[in-house]
Protein backbone atom coordinates (compact mmCIF):
# COMPACT_ATOMS: atom_id res chain seq x y z
CA UNK A 1 0.00 0.00 0.00
CA UNK A 2 2.75 2.46 0.97
CA UNK A 3 4.64 1.67 -2.21
CA UNK A 4 1.55 2.34 -4.33
CA UNK A 5 0.89 5.67 -2.60
CA UNK A 6 4.52 6.70 -3.09
CA UNK A 7 4.38 5.71 -6.76
CA UNK A 8 1.37 7.96 -7.28
CA UNK A 9 2.44 10.95 -5.19
CA UNK A 10 6.09 11.29 -6.19
CA UNK A 11 5.41 12.00 -9.92
CA UNK A 12 2.85 14.65 -8.92
CA UNK A 13 5.24 16.39 -6.52
CA UNK A 14 8.18 16.22 -8.93
CA UNK A 15 6.17 17.51 -11.90
CA UNK A 16 4.66 20.50 -10.09
CA UNK A 17 7.95 21.48 -8.44
CA UNK A 18 9.58 21.33 -11.87
CA UNK A 19 6.72 23.41 -13.29
CA UNK A 20 7.34 26.16 -10.73
CA UNK A 21 11.06 26.17 -11.56
CA UNK A 22 10.41 26.31 -15.32
CA UNK A 23 7.91 29.14 -14.91
CA UNK A 24 10.39 31.19 -12.86
CA UNK A 25 13.13 30.68 -15.44
CA UNK A 26 10.68 31.53 -18.21
CA UNK A 27 9.65 34.77 -16.49
CA UNK A 28 13.25 35.82 -15.85
CA UNK A 29 14.24 35.16 -19.47
CA UNK A 30 11.37 37.27 -20.79
CA UNK A 31 9.10 36.65 -23.79
CA UNK A 32 10.49 34.75 -26.76
CA UNK A 33 9.72 35.62 -30.34
CA UNK A 34 11.33 34.92 -33.65
CA UNK A 35 13.69 37.69 -34.78
CA UNK A 36 11.68 40.24 -36.76
CA UNK A 37 8.38 38.74 -35.70
CA UNK A 38 7.14 42.04 -34.25
CA UNK A 39 8.18 44.04 -37.33
CA UNK A 40 5.20 44.20 -39.69
CA UNK A 41 7.31 45.41 -42.60
CA UNK A 42 9.71 42.46 -42.34
CA UNK A 43 6.77 40.07 -42.03
CA UNK A 44 5.15 41.43 -45.20
CA UNK A 45 8.46 41.26 -47.02
CA UNK A 46 8.84 37.61 -46.01
CA UNK A 47 5.37 36.80 -47.34
CA UNK A 48 6.11 38.60 -50.58
CA UNK A 49 9.45 36.84 -50.91
CA UNK A 50 7.85 33.41 -50.52
CA UNK A 51 5.21 34.22 -53.11
CA UNK A 52 7.82 35.53 -55.54
CA UNK A 53 9.96 32.40 -55.14
CA UNK A 54 7.04 30.02 -55.51
CA UNK A 55 4.07 31.24 -57.51
CA UNK A 56 2.13 28.05 -56.73
CA UNK A 57 2.65 28.05 -52.95
CA UNK A 58 -0.43 26.81 -51.09
CA UNK A 59 -1.52 25.49 -47.71
CA UNK A 60 -3.67 22.40 -47.27
CA UNK A 61 -5.36 20.72 -44.32
CA UNK A 62 -5.37 16.96 -43.98
CA UNK A 63 -6.95 15.16 -41.03
CA UNK A 64 -4.65 13.12 -38.82
CA UNK A 65 -5.51 11.44 -35.50
CA UNK A 66 -2.36 10.49 -33.58
CA UNK A 67 -4.45 8.20 -31.36
CA UNK A 68 -5.21 5.96 -34.35
CA UNK A 69 -2.56 3.97 -36.21
CA UNK A 70 -5.02 3.53 -39.07
CA UNK A 71 -5.51 7.30 -39.34
CA UNK A 72 -1.74 7.81 -39.40
CA UNK A 73 -1.26 5.28 -42.18
CA UNK A 74 -4.12 6.79 -44.19
CA UNK A 75 -2.66 10.28 -43.79
CA UNK A 76 0.77 9.13 -44.99
CA UNK A 77 -0.80 7.35 -47.96
CA UNK A 78 -2.73 10.48 -48.97
CA UNK A 79 0.40 12.59 -48.63
CA UNK A 80 2.58 10.26 -50.64
CA UNK A 81 0.00 10.06 -53.42
CA UNK A 82 0.59 13.78 -54.00
CA UNK A 83 4.27 13.06 -54.72
CA UNK A 84 5.40 16.16 -52.81
CA UNK A 85 8.74 16.78 -51.05
CA UNK A 86 8.79 16.94 -47.27
CA UNK A 87 11.44 19.18 -45.73
CA UNK A 88 10.06 19.73 -42.24
CA UNK A 89 8.06 17.40 -40.01
CA UNK A 90 6.94 18.86 -36.67
CA UNK A 91 5.63 16.28 -34.21
CA UNK A 92 3.45 18.59 -32.16
CA UNK A 93 0.33 16.68 -31.04
CA UNK A 94 0.01 16.12 -27.33
CA UNK A 95 -2.21 15.22 -24.39
CA UNK A 96 -1.44 15.87 -20.72
CA UNK A 97 -2.78 14.43 -17.46
CA UNK A 98 -5.73 12.72 -19.16
CA UNK A 99 -7.75 10.16 -17.15
CA UNK A 100 -6.75 6.54 -17.56
CA UNK A 101 -7.81 5.23 -20.94
CA UNK A 102 -6.61 3.58 -24.12
CA UNK A 103 -6.28 4.58 -27.76
CA UNK A 104 -8.21 2.54 -30.31
CA UNK A 105 -5.10 0.36 -30.68
CA UNK A 106 -4.90 -0.36 -26.95
CA UNK A 107 -2.07 1.99 -25.95
CA UNK A 108 -2.13 4.15 -22.84
CA UNK A 109 -3.13 7.59 -24.13
CA UNK A 110 -0.01 9.57 -23.22
CA UNK A 111 2.45 7.06 -24.65
CA UNK A 112 0.10 6.36 -27.57
CA UNK A 113 -0.50 9.93 -28.72
CA UNK A 114 2.61 11.78 -27.54
CA UNK A 115 5.12 9.12 -28.50
CA UNK A 116 4.04 6.03 -30.45
CA UNK A 117 1.81 7.97 -32.85
CA UNK A 118 4.66 10.31 -33.71
CA UNK A 119 7.08 7.37 -33.94
CA UNK A 120 4.91 5.69 -36.58
CA UNK A 121 4.29 8.93 -38.48
CA UNK A 122 8.01 9.70 -38.64
CA UNK A 123 8.90 6.11 -39.55
CA UNK A 124 6.47 6.08 -42.49
CA UNK A 125 7.71 9.45 -43.77
CA UNK A 126 11.44 8.87 -43.33
CA UNK A 127 12.11 7.93 -46.95
CA UNK A 128 10.36 11.08 -48.20
CA UNK A 129 12.24 13.24 -45.69
CA UNK A 130 15.58 11.70 -46.71
CA UNK A 131 14.86 12.17 -50.41
CA UNK A 132 13.82 15.81 -49.85
CA UNK A 133 16.99 16.89 -48.05
CA UNK A 134 20.31 17.84 -49.58
CA UNK A 135 23.67 19.11 -48.44
CA UNK A 136 23.25 22.59 -46.99
CA UNK A 137 19.47 22.23 -46.83
CA UNK A 138 18.80 19.27 -44.54
CA UNK A 139 15.27 18.10 -43.93
CA UNK A 140 14.29 18.24 -40.26
CA UNK A 141 12.21 16.27 -37.78
CA UNK A 142 11.25 18.45 -34.81
CA UNK A 143 9.67 16.71 -31.82
CA UNK A 144 7.87 18.99 -29.38
CA UNK A 145 8.79 17.69 -25.94
CA UNK A 146 8.63 19.27 -22.49
CA UNK A 147 10.77 19.97 -19.45
CA UNK A 148 8.62 17.27 -17.82
CA UNK A 149 11.01 14.74 -19.36
CA UNK A 150 13.46 15.64 -16.58
CA UNK A 151 11.35 13.78 -14.00
CA UNK A 152 10.25 11.01 -16.36
CA UNK A 153 11.15 7.33 -16.14
CA UNK A 154 10.90 4.76 -18.92
CA UNK A 155 9.20 1.48 -18.02
CA UNK A 156 10.26 -0.70 -20.93
CA UNK A 157 8.24 -3.62 -19.58
CA UNK A 158 5.21 -1.46 -18.84
CA UNK A 159 5.03 1.43 -21.31
CA UNK A 160 1.23 1.22 -21.13
CA UNK A 161 1.21 1.81 -17.34
CA UNK A 162 -0.76 -1.37 -16.66
CA UNK A 163 0.71 -2.03 -13.19
CA UNK A 164 -0.54 1.25 -11.77
CA UNK A 165 -1.73 4.45 -13.43
CA UNK A 166 -0.50 7.93 -12.64
CA UNK A 167 -1.36 10.52 -15.31
CA UNK A 168 1.61 12.59 -14.14
CA UNK A 169 4.07 9.69 -14.45
CA UNK A 170 2.57 8.64 -17.79
CA UNK A 171 2.90 12.16 -19.21
CA UNK A 172 6.51 12.54 -18.05
CA UNK A 173 7.40 9.10 -19.44
CA UNK A 174 5.96 10.02 -22.86
CA UNK A 175 8.02 13.21 -22.99
CA UNK A 176 11.23 11.42 -22.04
CA UNK A 177 10.43 8.81 -24.69
CA UNK A 178 10.20 11.60 -27.27
CA UNK A 179 13.69 12.80 -26.39
CA UNK A 180 15.18 9.32 -26.51
CA UNK A 181 13.56 8.78 -29.91
CA UNK A 182 14.72 12.17 -31.24
CA UNK A 183 18.30 11.63 -30.07
CA UNK A 184 18.56 8.06 -31.37
CA UNK A 185 17.06 9.02 -34.73
CA UNK A 186 19.51 11.91 -35.15
CA UNK A 187 22.50 9.72 -34.35
CA UNK A 188 21.41 7.06 -36.85
CA UNK A 189 20.84 9.66 -39.56
CA UNK A 190 24.25 11.21 -38.94
CA UNK A 191 25.97 7.82 -38.91
CA UNK A 192 24.47 6.88 -42.26
CA UNK A 193 25.08 10.28 -43.84
CA UNK A 194 21.48 11.20 -44.69
CA UNK A 195 20.64 14.90 -45.30
CA UNK A 196 18.13 14.82 -42.46
CA UNK A 197 18.39 15.85 -38.81
CA UNK A 198 16.24 15.32 -35.73
CA UNK A 199 15.91 17.58 -32.70
CA UNK A 200 13.57 18.12 -29.77
CA UNK A 201 12.21 21.43 -28.53
CA UNK A 202 10.52 22.67 -25.36
CA UNK A 203 8.03 25.50 -26.09
CA UNK A 204 7.83 26.38 -22.40
CA UNK A 205 4.65 26.85 -20.39
CA UNK A 206 2.10 28.08 -22.91
CA UNK A 207 -1.47 29.21 -22.29
CA UNK A 208 -3.33 26.54 -24.27
CA UNK A 209 -6.01 23.90 -23.68
CA UNK A 210 -3.29 21.36 -22.83
CA UNK A 211 -3.94 22.02 -19.13
CA UNK A 212 -7.68 21.31 -19.25
CA UNK A 213 -7.35 18.05 -17.28
CA UNK A 214 -5.96 19.67 -14.14
CA UNK A 215 -8.04 19.03 -11.04
CA UNK A 216 -10.61 21.68 -10.01
CA UNK A 217 -8.50 23.54 -7.41
CA UNK A 218 -5.46 23.63 -9.67
CA UNK A 219 -7.48 24.55 -12.74
CA UNK A 220 -8.79 27.67 -10.98
CA UNK A 221 -5.27 28.71 -10.01
CA UNK A 222 -4.01 27.88 -13.50
CA UNK A 223 -6.63 30.05 -15.21
CA UNK A 224 -5.51 33.10 -13.29
CA UNK A 225 -1.77 32.41 -13.48
CA UNK A 226 -1.66 31.36 -17.14
CA UNK A 227 -3.15 34.60 -18.46
CA UNK A 228 -0.56 36.61 -16.56
CA UNK A 229 2.59 34.51 -16.63
CA UNK A 230 2.46 31.82 -19.32
CA UNK A 231 3.65 32.33 -22.88
CA UNK A 232 1.09 33.07 -25.55
CA UNK A 233 0.50 30.44 -28.24
CA UNK A 234 2.40 32.67 -30.70
CA UNK A 235 5.41 32.82 -28.38
CA UNK A 236 5.31 29.07 -27.83
CA UNK A 237 5.09 28.45 -31.57
CA UNK A 238 8.13 30.68 -32.11
CA UNK A 239 10.38 28.32 -30.17
CA UNK A 240 9.23 25.45 -32.36
CA UNK A 241 9.64 27.41 -35.59
CA UNK A 242 13.15 28.40 -34.58
CA UNK A 243 14.11 24.72 -34.30
CA UNK A 244 12.48 24.03 -37.67
CA UNK A 245 13.93 26.98 -39.58
CA UNK A 246 17.08 28.36 -37.93
CA UNK A 247 20.33 28.06 -39.93
CA UNK A 248 22.04 27.32 -36.59
CA UNK A 249 20.51 23.82 -36.70
CA UNK A 250 21.68 23.07 -40.23
CA UNK A 251 23.82 20.01 -40.89
CA UNK A 252 26.22 19.18 -38.05
CA UNK A 253 24.62 21.90 -35.92
CA UNK A 254 21.35 19.98 -35.84
CA UNK A 255 20.03 17.65 -33.21
CA UNK A 256 19.86 18.20 -29.48
CA UNK A 257 17.26 19.67 -27.17
CA UNK A 258 16.25 23.33 -27.58
CA UNK A 259 14.42 25.75 -25.30
CA UNK A 260 14.00 29.54 -25.48
CA UNK A 261 16.13 29.68 -28.59
CA UNK A 262 19.12 27.86 -27.09
CA UNK A 263 20.45 24.32 -26.96
CA UNK A 264 20.11 22.89 -23.45
CA UNK A 265 21.46 19.87 -21.64
CA UNK A 266 19.01 17.13 -20.73
CA UNK A 267 18.99 14.44 -18.07
CA UNK A 268 21.50 11.53 -18.14
CA UNK A 269 18.93 8.90 -19.28
CA UNK A 270 18.52 10.86 -22.53
CA UNK A 271 22.12 10.02 -23.47
CA UNK A 272 21.93 6.34 -22.53
CA UNK A 273 22.54 4.50 -25.84
CA UNK A 274 21.24 1.19 -24.50
CA UNK A 275 18.01 2.80 -23.25
CA UNK A 276 17.59 4.58 -26.59
CA UNK A 277 18.04 1.35 -28.53
CA UNK A 278 15.83 -0.70 -26.20
CA UNK A 279 13.02 1.83 -26.41
CA UNK A 280 13.37 1.98 -30.20
CA UNK A 281 13.19 -1.81 -30.54
CA UNK A 282 10.24 -2.02 -28.13
CA UNK A 283 8.41 0.65 -30.11
CA UNK A 284 9.04 -1.13 -33.41
CA UNK A 285 7.62 -4.30 -31.89
CA UNK A 286 4.54 -2.60 -30.42
CA UNK A 287 3.76 -0.92 -33.75
CA UNK A 288 4.33 -4.09 -35.79
CA UNK A 289 7.12 -2.55 -37.88
CA UNK A 290 10.14 -4.23 -39.43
Amino acid sequence: MLSAVRSCLLPIIRLYLLGIKVLLVQLLSGPFRLPGGRDEREGLLAVRRICEENKEAKVEFSKLDLASLQSIRQFVQRFKEQNLPLNILINNAGVMLVPEGRTEDGFEQHIGVNYLGHFLLTWLLLDTLKDSGKCGYFSRVVSVSSSAHRVGKIGLNDLNSCRYYSPHAAYCQSKLAQLLFSSHLHQELQRRGFPLSSCAVDPGMVDTALYRHLGTPLSLVHSAVARLLFRTPAEGASTVLLAALSPALEGEGGGGYWATGHREMTTPPTFDPQLQLSLWETSVQLLGLQ
